[in-house]
């Protein structure tokens, strides 16, 4: 129903036979009414239509004032301080009590309106003989038929009544039988207005009358009126606005401010109401003449009301805003049902504070405008900050690349979809995360007791073999590494900060997929959709899921608040019209790891930024710091998620259409790929934010903790293959014949370990063993001996081939013929058959020496 439907513009026209019967029915009913106070059928059988003494039998007998529609104020924080954000409402309306409304406007009210107000008890029968006069002349016309102020009321809370209706046929019917101008309605209204008179004070009937009445141009209440027309609150108006506001209330569609247009009607019903307002001395005669000689063009000082998120405060609040909004009309203090909240919300008045950090956003906002432009037309191109407060979960920042833009066809520019929450909010599927959600894969490795420290295979190879909630799959899979050169034994604090796909393979084979899934879940971790479950194929620990950059965020901040996890929340507080304290989002925290699984998976993406995939990330002020990046296989989606022990923000870039334009090929315009500078920008980022919350250093995990159960390899050096297999098999791991390799020491003996002796494997887990064929020496250390001693040395060796160089090196006078150098020099290994090339001392000019044996 359109709030622009009023009393003025729904008259209709009754028969002259039908004037004459409703002068008679009406003026003695309205009598009576006036006389008693109450409507007995019985005093007024037979004395008009059955019809309209029909109308007696059914109507209530008082209505309710009521809580009016009004404007909610949403909130941040701005150096700390709550500060405006918006206003944000379904009438704009902002409720006035008596002693805050100017006395001008309450005369203007009464001496244009209803001169006898403070006289009759809601009914003035000389208005009423003279509406009934007028009606015989042919209907009930613009004046209303002698509707008084409280009677005026009582239709105005039935119009409100129908635009508060479920469905819009409700409203439509329920709206149109309030306005309806017949002897009927009038007579309903009459009763009512006695009723309401009854009840409620002049003071109380006047105010709400100016507080609930409309005023044009989307505008309610003499308060809004005052701003969107004057911008001037309604208790400092001159005689000429207040009459001019008040002149529009009987035609707000053709008598309002919006545009000169209006203006002549405007002045002459304001005018008139300036000529009453004086006749009833409320006006000296100064006032009078230099009231009437003034025009509109004048005192009008048009103001848009700044209506919704779209004009919220700050730089790139408005998504924030529009997520709030929708939050805070969920929550239970609203009420208990949706209808309940819907209708509180409506009712407005509320003062929402946010957990906005507008400093912060404005922040992240101006980075994203310098590297993620969002004037970009080679791709689609999102970005999003979101930050998060480690222990409370409090949002603080909500920052994206695109403008807010609500309507239906937005610029390219601009959007209404909120990347950074669920599609619930937002509209939003979500983005695949990549290798952020790697970090899952290693609290579920640490959470089974496994270590950091431990080795892991690194080079691409294919699995087969996984468990998947407690059953075997047989899924072939074989991912590759980001970079080609990564292969090779990787302990799991190193194959995290270079971020191995192969090696978390290889961790994933060893765990349940579905607790690695459970794990996520258990931070907050879900589907943007919300009704799409997580994956849980063995891909799937690669970061194949659609989330939010929010929930990313949320959940890292768990894992920095030593694990235990918080939901996000985006209201601290809320406040109603009577300025009670209402409360805000319940604080949500639950402990879902325990405290060392989570320092010490930190201690591992430490290193991420110290020295791995994120390295530039770390901000000047040298807070302490962890981070994951993750990139999708086509390198579509960027993403960068870290912590502070007080903050965790999570950035993320990527396409919005569904292509898969590589953004490591893509230049951001200023210094680098799209992909290449997502440290540096999350760094900028989170530089203010640690100002802001200082944060302290994270406590590093133990020895053990960093260790958890995992074996040693032994040293088998020099052991028979059997020896070697039983000594393995007894310390709990699984024994590999690599086979016979080139070597010294006896054949058949071992020669070496795939992983090295001394590194850590989890139980089970396979070491390759590789023996001697004993072909291979260690060339034995000859220097410093004499011809003939390293001669018999080498030979002892097995290498029987010894040449002397025919130069000689420089002598002391003692050493000569004494080994100088020799090739291969000592300790390679080298086949028996190659020749060792001796050079020897000569004298103190590098001469031979006369006898060298």
């Amino acid at each position: 129903m359109s709030a622009q439907k009023t009393s003025a513009s729904r008259t209709k026209p009754v028969s002259a036979v039908g004037a004459f019967v409703g002068f008679v029915g009406f003026s003695v009913l309205a009598g009576l009414l006036v006389t008693i106070g109450v409507t007995p059928a019985i005093a007024v059988a037979g004395v008009t239509t059955t019809s309209t003494i029909g109308v007696f039998e059914s109507l209530p007998e008082y209505i309710e004032i009521g809580d009016l529609p009004q404007r909610n104020e949403v909130l941040a924080y701005q150096g700390g301080q709550p500060v405006h954000l918006a206003t944000v409402y379904d009438q704009n309306r902002q409720e006035l009590k008596f002693d805050q409304i100017s006395d001008q406007l309450k005369n203007a009210a009464i001496d244009g309106e209803d001169k006898r107000f403070y006289d009759h008890g809601g009914v003035d029968m000389t208005s009423l003989v003279r509406a009934g006069v007028g009606s015989l002349a042919g209907g009930l016309g613009e004046s209303g038929g002698g509707s008084t102020l409280t009677m005026q009321l009582v239709r105005n809370i039935k119009m409100q009544q129908a635009l508060e209706l479920p469905t819009p046929e409700e409203r439509d019917k329920a709206y149109n039988d309030a306005v309806e101008q017949t002897i009927p309605r009038k007579l309903e209204e009459m009763k009512l207005a006695i009723g309401l008179a009854k009840k409620y004070s002049h003071q109380e009937i006047l105010t709400g009358y100016l507080n609930i009445a409309y005023f044009g141009d989307q505008t309610y209440g003499v308060q809004a009126a005052a701003q969107h027309y004057f911008n001037k609150n309604a208790t400092d108006l001159t005689p000429q606005e207040a009459a001019s506001i008040l002149a529009i209330v009987q035609s707000p569609n053709t008598r309002n401010l919006s545009d000169p247009k209006y203006y002549d009607a405007n002045v002459a019903r304001r005018d008139v109401i300036l000529k009453s307002m004086f006749a009833q001395k409320h006006l000296t005669q100064e006032q009078y003449d230099a009231a009437i000689a003034s025009k509109p063009a004048d005192y009008v000082h048009l103001t848009e009301p700044n209506q919704g998120c779209k004009s919220a405060a700050g730089n790139g609040s408005q998504f924030f805003c529009d997520y709030a909004v929708k939050v805070v009309k969920q929550m239970s203090q609203l009420g208990s049902t949706d209808k309940q909240r819907a209708t509180a919300w409506r009712n407005g008045g509320y003062t929402i504070q946010t957990t906005l950090d507008l400093d912060a956003n404005g922040t992240q906002k101006d980075v994203l405008n310098k590297y993620d432009r969002n004037t970009e037309t080679r791709l689609a191109l999102g970005a999003a900050f979101d930050s998060v407060e480690v222990g409370t979960g409090r949002i603080l920042t909500m920052a994206q690349n695109k403008d807010y833009d609500q309507s239906l066809q937005s610029p390219p520019t601009a959007t209404s979809i909120n990347y950074s929450v669920d599609k619930e909010y937002g509209g939003s599927i979500g983005f695949q995360v990549g290798s952020t959600y790697k970090v899952f894969t290693l609290l579920d490795w640490l959470k089974a007791g496994h270590g950091l420290n431990e080795v892991v295979n690194g080079t691409p190879h294919n699995t087969s073999r996984w468990t998947i909630c407690g059953q075997t799959d047989y899924t072939n899979w074989a991912p590759k590494n980001d970079s080609a050169g990564e292969k090779g034994n990787f302990t799991v604090i190193a194959a995290t900060a270079a971020s191995v796909n192969a090696a978390f393979a290889s961790m994933a084979a060893k765990l349940d997929i579905c607790d690695i899934k459970q794990t996520a879940e258990d931070l907050g971790v879900h589907s943007a959709d919300e009704k799409t479950p997580l994956n849980s194929y063995p891909s799937s620990i690669l970061g194949t899921n659609n989330i939010a950059p929010l929930t990313m965020a949320a959940a890292y901040a768990g894992i920095a608040n030593n694990g235990t996890f918080c939901s996000p929340i985006a209201i601290d507080n809320v406040t109603d019209a009577a300025g009670k304290s209402l409360g805000g989002q319940p604080k949500d925290c639950k402990q879902v790891l325990d405290p060392s699984v989570a320092q010490s998976a930190i201690y591992a993406m430490k290193r991420t930024i110290s020295s791995g995939t994120a390295v530039g990330a770390q901000t000047p002020d040298g807070t302490q710091l962890f981070g994951k990046t993750g990139t999708t296989d086509d390198a579509d989606q960027i993403w960068l998620v870290g912590s502070s022990s007080k903050v965790a923000t999570a950035y993320w870039q990527g396409n919005t259409d569904g292509k898969k334009l590589n953004l490591r090929h893509y230049s951001n315009g200023v210094s680098n790929t799209y992909a290449g500078y997502r440290a540096n920008a999350w760094r900028q980022a989170q530089a203010p934010l640690n100002a802001l919350y200082p944060a302290g250093p994270f406590t590093d995990p133990s020895a053990t903790a960093l260790k958890g159960n995992s074996i040693a390899i032994p040293d088998v050096s020099g052991k028979t293959a059997d020896e070697a297999r039983a000594i393995i098999s007894g310390a709990g791991l699984t024994y590999v014949d690599g086979g016979t390799q080139p070597g010294g020491g006896a054949a058949g003996t071992v020669s070496s370990t795939s992983p090295d002796v001394g590194s850590l494997l989890s139980r089970g887990s396979s070491v390759t063993v590789y023996t001697t064929d004993g072909s291979q020496a260690n060339v034995p250390d000859v220097n410093g001996q004499s011809v003939g001693d390293a001669r018999a040395a080498l030979g002892a060796a097995g290498y029987g081939t010894v040449n002397l160089t025919p130069d000689y090196a420089k002598g002391d006078g003692k050493n000569q013929c004494t080994v100088a150098a020799m090739d291969p020099a000592a300790g390679t290994a080298m086949a028996k058959a190659t020749a060792v090339t001796i050079k020897l001392f000569g004298d103190k000019d590098g001469n031979p020496p006369k006898d060298c044996k």
